[in-house]
């Protein structure tokens, strides 16, 4: 086994070697470029992209393709035929002799901000430099200038700055730098850029069949989403589907003095409580009948894969200050390759300084589930739905007549938006292989293989659409804060996530 472990290693560090010069040439291509690359994208990230925010959406859309043309890529807007959708930016690039053809994904809009949870001194939308990350005792620098060093250590905290706008940023620099180092790409590349990721991609099925011959490819490279947690790089097979819940419990039809009512008039907040309890056991397993019914196994070779991935739990662990895991003892990444159910919030009256005396008319709970291969969003929704009534509940999707309120003792209104189920892309494909070793080329420690992602991304819908595998390769840091306040990239995963994307752009 040590004599095997001794090759394995060897092997790694001959591939590095043998792609040391251009690997050199991209960073030298770097290290000059450097202050434009950050000029560019703190302008880039100065645009506000929330996705609902249509205005700013097509300004993003705009920079988006005007980058694009600085590169020498002719870039086009693909139009849902829904009015009023984010377009894609699209573009490609054609290489005399290619044999595959590579779509390179990412998302330029963004999650809901509000500023007033912002850290003092930041604001979401002006990109704003810090010596190390802000909650481990850095501090606010101003931006860098024409001739004084980088340090690569150093953080640029903004909306969007991880999730997704580092993913366009590498992508696009990629080609650039390959362009002006005269490392020409291998593969046919096509790039593709989405406006409204972060609203669930309702219409990307609608253009993925709109343009779907333009959009013929070997395989969708997805640039979203961390490193592992132990800084190394990772090459990601699939993702979670999702599917977002509220259920909202009903009593009184008016508040009511606790004095006067407690002990007789029912409480929703403690009934929704009740519920809520009941969906788990106290490892964390989701007690639903028949949730993890169809999840289809894991292959030996993703097995494999998913014992060689290091352990930083307890790292983690003590980095988010919390005493205890869930999930019985099993690790975290292999719990996100099973499905999962999360309350993402509550709501019943006031708390704090807001606190009265009162039974609530309603409680609320977000639900979030997220599903793995074998999983169908809708199936696992109903799932839920059959719990709540085991539990007595009588569930409406609407709110309750007062018919329904003398009727029911107990009611709950479960509401919720369409869901999109997972995906995983076999990890024995030769351009799954292909992808590997680029990615290896540019390290020389163990590229990280995951089967699954915790996150979620539609990419059940290129393979239904478009019959083509996807495989996410992620640039950004693991703590970078997405979709919260603080968002940040480090200084460091851009400069290597565009030596990755560079590496993909000539695979083998």
């Amino acid at each position: 086994m040590k004599n095997v472990f001794a090759f394995g290693c060897f092997a790694l560090l001959t591939a590095f070697l043998a792609a040391e010069p251009a690997l050199e040439k991209i960073r030298q291509y770097r290290r000059a470029n450097e202050h434009r690359i950050l000029a560019e994208y703190t302008q880039f990230l100065a645009i506000p992209n929330v996705v609902t925010d249509t205005v700013n959406i097509r300004r993003t859309a705009a920079f988006v393709a005007e980058m694009m043309r600085k590169r020498g890529i002719e870039a086009r807007l693909l139009e849902a035929a829904t009015p009023g959708v984010p377009p894609v930016v699209f573009g490609e690039v054609r290489t005399p002799g290619a044999k595959r053809t590579v779509v390179f994904y990412a998302h330029y809009d963004g999650q809901p901000v509000n500023p007033a949870q912002w850290a003092a001194g930041l604001r979401p939308f002006e990109p704003t430099f810090a010596s190390a990350p802000l909650d481990k005792g850095g501090k606010i620098v101003a931006a860098p200038q024409s001739g004084q060093a980088i340090d690569p250590e150093s953080r640029l905290y903004a909306r969007g700055s991880s999730d997704d706008k580092a993913g366009v940023m590498t992508i696009l620099e990629a080609y650039r730098a390959l362009v002006e180092t005269q490392l020409k790409p291998t593969v046919n590349l096509k790039f593709f850029f989405e406006g409204e990721e972060e609203a669930g991609s309702p219409h990307l099925s609608e253009i993925l069949d709109q343009h779907r011959s333009r959009l013929q490819s070997d395989l969708w490279i997805i640039c979203d989403g961390p490193v592992h947690q132990s800084g190394r790089k990772q090459v990601v097979f699939g993702v979670r589907g999702d599917v977002n819940l509220e259920v909202t419990v009903y009593a009184a039809k008016r508040p009511l003095h606790s004095g006067h009512y407690g002990n007789w008039a029912p409480n929703p907040a403690m009934n929704l409580a009740r519920l809520l309890a009941s969906m788990k056991d106290s490892t964390g397993r989701v007690t639903i009948e028949g949730f993890y019914d169809d999840v289809v196994p894991l292959s030996e070779s993703e097995k494999q894969a998913l014992a060689k991935v290091p352990d930083t739990d307890a790292t983690i662990q003590r980095e988010l200050g919390f005493g205890r895991a869930e999930g019985g003892g099993k690790s975290l990444s292999e719990l996100i390759n099973a499905p999962s159910l999360n309350v993402n919030g509550l709501q019943s009256a006031n708390v704090g300084s807001m606190a009265s005396n009162v039974i609530p008319t309603t409680a609320t709970a977000a639900l979030d589930l997220r599903l793995v291969l074998g999983n169908d969003h809708a199936r696992q929704t109903e799932k839920v739905v059959k719990h709540i009534e085991r539990q007595g509940f009588y569930v409406t999707r609407r709110e309750p007549t007062d018919g329904e309120r003398a009727q029911y003792p107990m009611i709950a209104k479960v509401s919720g938006k369409s869901g999109y189920n997972a995906q995983r892309t076999r990890m024995d494909l030769s351009v799954a292989r292909s992808v590997v070793a680029a990615v290896q080329a540019t390290v020389a420690e163990p590229v990280v293989l995951l089967p699954t992602s915790g996150g979620s991304l539609p990419l059940y819908l290129f393979e239904k659409h478009l019959k083509t595998p996807t495989i996410t390769v992620p640039v950004v840091n693991h703590d970078n804060n997405q979709h919260a306040e603080n968002e940040n990239v480090g200084i460091r995963n851009l400069w290597e996530g565009l030596e990755t994307m560079a590496s993909v752009m000539q695979m083998k």
